[in-house]
């Protein structure tokens, strides 16, 4: 059984990377020129480094794929805190099913970040990301990193025991 202090923190991290996802929602569904920026940017470094035809369905595909797994993390995130705040109402008895979607939320959205971080790390676009005489000095790669860890620390505060 997870003390309070896991459950608190747990419910505080889900609900600022929920928070994080969905704000940038907008920006990737509706092809905004900075999300334009950043995946063209990276598509075009898997074009010469990886492949072509990767890098051409990253650059016109990959804000809305991204956008969608960050919508179903942010949903499982959301749905596992609504459970925890049911459960500790006494409104209803979820179990410990709320901390199996922390778990698996949690690396869902250390997963996406991994991925978010090694690109600004790895490839033209870099850590302060500069788009027409704008630097955003960096929040979109420290914003990802800050996520990256607090999903693996989800996860761990959630992880599956035996006596589960």
């Amino acid at each position: 059984m997870p003390s309070i202090i896991t459950k608190i923190a747990s419910l505080i991290i889900s609900l600022w990377i929920a928070k994080v996802f969905l704000f940038s929602l907008p920006y990737k569904f509706t092809n905004h020129p900075d999300t334009q920026h950043i995946f063209s940017t990276i598509g075009q470094w898997m074009s010469e480094t990886i492949s072509s035809s990767l890098g051409e369905f990253f650059t016109h595909s990959g804000a809305v794929l991204v956008g969608s797994v960050e919508l179903i993390a942010s949903v499982l995130l959301l749905a596992a805190s609504f459970m925890w705040v049911l459960n500790s109402a006494k409104i209803t008895k979820s179990a410990s099913c709320y901390q199996t979607i922390y778990f698996f939320s949690g690396l869902l959205s250390s997963a996406i970040m991994f991925g978010a971080a090694f690109f600004h790390l790895f490839t033209p676009l870099g850590i302060e990301v500069i788009h027409e005489g704008k630097n955003d000095g960096g929040s979109l790669f420290y914003a990802a990193v800050s996520i990256l860890f607090l999903g693996l620390v989800l996860a761990f505060l959630n992880r599956p025991t035996k006596t589960q």
